[in-house]
């Protein structure tokens, strides 16, 4: 009995591993980039750290750029962590300046409040913080200080790695079908180039769906089991990036039926004029469709807010369509290249030219895209956004390194003439073609024979059409580089993946240089009072405390002694450290001079940094009555 051949497995370990990494980095990438911040908070009231004598009547917050807030994105905390606000959101911008507040209830009791705040940028992500205050005198609390990490735990990884999957999806498709329609027409009726297609649309249908789902619990709750709660998902329709998703899902209906045409009634198409006008119909179809889909980001990413958005976006959808065309068209032709029998030398060169152009349409509006989004040498190198940029356009000089090889052979597949071990090779395949040829199988023969023939005759089809491909050494050749070419593209999509979940080095910068701003306009000299009782004769007063200009540096510093009825009088000795407890720094000790009756002072006090400050004043009204007084005050 003849020993049953089993076909050999289709594809090759290459391929599935590029198609491993892929997914690898894309869950790799989603953990590394949760939620990078584009809204920036720009101050408060009450301020972070302060110590205000009475409760406020509200919290206010000001940010770097317009945020959607509801009435939850606000909520303020006592020590117990129970809510200490009206749970009612007040919008208090003017002009140009963003402030969302919320309204304190009445009867607050001393001790440290906590203010945790989330918010949506106006580019669709979520940040997210959370800060002190205090009133009458800092008390323990129960609540967490940093704040809920919003975009961030599993449902960020999960969103994340849809973003990532959207993306390729989108190039997949795209590109697929540009190739096909552009370069090779008779591929619309090879399979392995149909699969790649479908399952480009199918990764992008999905990976929209699971965006659409997980949009709630990304920005708010971060709960995984809340991608089933209508309500928020009827919240996130009514949102921007929400009515986008759906706009999506609609062009993608519109997209399968591009599909089904292209493979059904186009590749069925025999009559060239025919093919010919139905080529362009679906071409200016597919455009349409491929650039409202692109436009879907576009509307509500980076390009969407900061400078000239009018511009950025159109340039945003271009950019989009010429990396997917060229990328998606690169993966069309290796999926050719590794498991088609035979395509057309003409159609490599025809998408090496398209290639070509796709590449110079990316780094023109990837260069207007990097200044727009970085701005600044200092933002290119000093910030992450920056960093990153320039892995990418390393990566992007890479490909196109690469694809210099790919161009080289494909000159050679039209100038080189095959060699007679090529010839010799297709021959001697054709040859064993001949000696297999197809068995009849007797009508009342064994179905497990029968079976085992098949299986059989299958497995010498697919030798005989790989020994073919790998006949040619320019075809293996050209396979190698764009399969080189692919993978490195594999990490490019990643990175370009994590830049649009990084805040741009411009609005970093900017966010920086406004908070700076901000804090210099509330800071100020400190003037603090603090009583005191060392218990002992004279042992009770009030301590006058003055730190000018009250910021970061040099400081000049006075001290005032008085007693109960207001008046300056001498102790034996007084002193202080300062305390940055958030930094561990200090404390610092401080020893004024005595100037005057009750008046001590010093200069040159260095403040190493802003920040909510510690100060420990000690007075020691004889040899053993001695108190040390504390009060937590904002400097700079």
């Amino acid at each position: 009995m003849t020993a049953t051949t089993a076909p050999p497995r289709s594809g090759l370990p290459l391929a599935r591993l590029l198609l491993v990494a892929a997914a690898l980095l894309g869950v790799l990438f989603a953990a590394a980039a949760p939620a990078s911040a584009h809204a920036a908070l720009l101050g408060s009231n009450p301020s972070d750290g302060a110590v205000v004598a009475q409760a406020p009547d509200d919290v206010s917050l000001t940010f770097s750029e317009q945020v959607a807030m509801d009435d939850q994105s606000i909520r303020v905390l006592d020590p117990n962590g129970k809510r200490a606000d009206t749970a009612r959101l007040r919008d208090l911008s003017k002009g140009k300046t963003v402030t969302y507040g919320v309204d304190l209830r009445s009867g607050l009791a001393n001790g440290t409040y906590t203010v945790a705040w989330q918010a949506i940028s106006a580019d669709s992500h979520p940040v997210s913080g959370a800060f002190t205050f205090s009133i009458g005198a800092p008390s323990k609390t129960s609540v967490s200080p940093t704040g809920e990490n919003v975009g961030g735990g599993l449902v960020g990884v999960l969103y994340g790695t849809a973003r990532y999957a959207a993306y390729a999806g989108f190039i997949v498709l795209v590109g697929g079908a540009a190739f096909i329609l552009a370069c090779w027409q008779r591929g619309a009726s090879a399979q392995p180039l149909q699969k790649l297609v479908v399952r480009g649309w199918l990764t992008l249908t999905a990976a929209t769906l699971a965006l659409l789902l997980l949009r709630a619990p990304y920005t708010g709750t971060g709960h995984v089991a809340d991608v089933f709660d209508l309500g928020a998902l009827r919240t996130v329709l009514q949102t921007k990036p929400g009515a986008s998703l759906i706009s999506r899902l609609l062009l993608l209906g519109a997209s399968a039926l591009f599909v089904a045409v292209l493979f059904g009634a186009y590749a069925k198409r025999e009559d060239p004029k025919e093919k010919k006008d139905l080529t362009f119909g679906l071409a200016v179809g597919g455009a349409v469709v491929a650039a409202g889909i692109a436009a879907t980001w576009a509307l509500t990413e980076h390009a969407s807010v900061g400078v000239q958005p009018g511009i950025a976006m159109p340039v945003d959808v271009v950019h989009l369509l010429a990396v997917a065309v060229w990328l998606g068209g690169l993966t069309a032709l290796l999926v050719a290249l590794f498991r088609v029998p035979a395509i057309e030398t003409a159609a490599v060169q025809r998408f090496s030219r398209i290639a070509f152009g796709a590449v110079c349409t990316l780094v023109a509006t990837g260069v207007y895209q990097s200044w727009r989004q970085v701005g600044s040498w200092s933002a290119l190198f000093g910030t992450g956004y920056g960093q990153l940029l320039m892995v990418k356009v390393g990566l992007v000089a890479v490909v196109i390194c690469i694809a210099f090889f790919s161009r080289r052979w494909t000159a050679r597949l039209s100038r080189t003439p095959a060699t007679e071990n090529t010839v010799s090779a297709v021959e001697d395949a054709a040859e064993q073609a001949a000696r297999h040829e197809p068995v009849t199988v007797p009508a009342d023969a064994d179905p497990r024979r029968a079976a085992q023939l098949a299986r059989q005759q299958a497995a010498r089809s697919v030798v005989r059409e790989k020994r073919i491909r790998d006949a040619d050494p320019q075809r293996t050749g050209l396979r190698k580089s764009v399969l080189a070419e692919a993978g490195v593209a594999v990490v490019l999509l990643a990175v370009t993946t994590v830049l649009t979940t990084t805040e741009p080095g411009r609005t970093e910068e900017e966010a920086g240089r406004a908070t700076s701003a901000a804090a210099t306009a509330q800071s100020g000299p400190v003037n603090i009072s603090l009583p005191f009782n060392t218990g002992g004769p004279k042992g009770k007063g009030t301590i006058g405390l003055q730190l000018t200009p009250g910021r970061s540096g040099s400081n000049d510093l006075h001290l005032f002694v008085n007693d109960p009825a207001g008046k300056p009088y001498d102790v034996p000795e007084v002193k202080l450290a300062l305390t940055l407890k958030a930094r561990k720094i200090g404390p610092l000790p401080v020893v004024p001079d005595h100037l005057f009756t009750g008046h001590w002072g010093a200069t040159g006090v260095q403040i190493p940094m802003a920040g909510s400050w510690d100060v420990a004043v000690t007075v020691r009204t004889s040899d053993i009555d001695e108190t040390t007084v504390n009060k937590t005050v904002k400097i700079g």
